[in-house]
């Protein structure tokens, strides 16, 4: 359970019309770590349209007309913060949605997003996209605890991507960013899960360099070798069908900011 205190975490469940089934959408963070009484900005992002949805790219703005947009601290504790989100973008789809946390007590916080829409292409799809990230915030950054829990606790989103070690600390070039794959709240099998650096291309078909394919218990592991910022994707596409849908088409994300060193053991 997450636990401790009081800012910086984000939670969006956004509930929207509009065009945004071919993009997927992310939370980032500028900072994996602060200290105490330091600000966090939180992007909420619609991009990464290119190369069957495995690029690292801003395309387009998300509608947040009827979005609700909260924060959760470590202890549990939800804010609903959608007031505080400004617009980044110069044109209406053009750019993406930020904030500003400041956190008030040390632990790890995590940030998640849902948006869960209909459109319609020709066919009706249900579409159901969810997205996470984490950052820690600590009484100084020369003396990091390694050890912050709740960045493994699923949140119930359809699709979903647990981390399975601690994205935050330890974290740095050559650890690995490891993951489990939860369709429903169960492991899924067999599933492509895309590890995308910022600013870097994916091979057409299957990158056996930035991408795996989940266990029997849906797990799956990347290394990566530098630090920058790494999207984590995964897509699952079912004939569920409703009153208004013909198919249901789900993605989930996990962004995962890794430091040129460790900001627990200098590294």
């Amino acid at each position: 359970m997450i636990k401790s205190a009081l800012i910086s975490v984000g939670v969006v469940s956004v509930l929207v019309l509009g065009q945004l089934h071919a993009h997927d959408t992310w939370v980032q963070t500028n900072t994996n770590l602060v200290r105490i009484g330091d600000g966090v900005h939180i992007d909420l992002v619609l991009g990464n349209h290119g190369n069957d949805h495995r690029d690292f790219k801003i395309a387009g703005k998300l509608g947040i007309e009827k979005a609700v947009l909260k924060v959760h601290a470590p202890n549990g504790s939800a804010y609903d913060v959608k007031d505080r989100l400004a617009d980044l973008g110069y044109a209406p789809k053009e750019g993406f949605w930020s904030t500003k946390f400041v956190a008030a007590e040390p632990g790890l916080y995590l940030v998640e997003h849902v948006v869960d829409q209909v459109v319609n292409h020709g066919m009706p799809v249900r579409s159901v996209k969810s997205g996470k990230t984490c950052f820690v915030v600590s009484k100084s950054l020369d003396d990091v605890p390694p050890s912050h829990p709740g960045f493994d606790q699923p949140l119930g989103h359809p699709l979903e991507i647990v981390p399975i070690a601690n994205p935050v600390t330890p974290m740095g070039p050559d650890v690995a960013i490891r993951v489990q794959v939860l369709y429903k709240g169960k492991p899924l099998p067999d599933s492509r899960v895309s590890f995308i650096p910022r600013g870097a291309t994916l091979a057409e078909g299957f990158d056996e360099n930035f991408e795996r394919r989940t266990t029997e218990n849906g797990t799956a592991s990347f290394t990566p070798r530098e630090g920058n910022y790494y999207l984590v994707v995964v897509h699952h596409k079912t004939d569920e069908k409703g009153d208004d849908y013909e198919s249901t088409s789900y993605a989930a994300t996990l962004t995962v900011f890794v430091p040129d060193v460790c900001p627990c053991c200098g590294e």
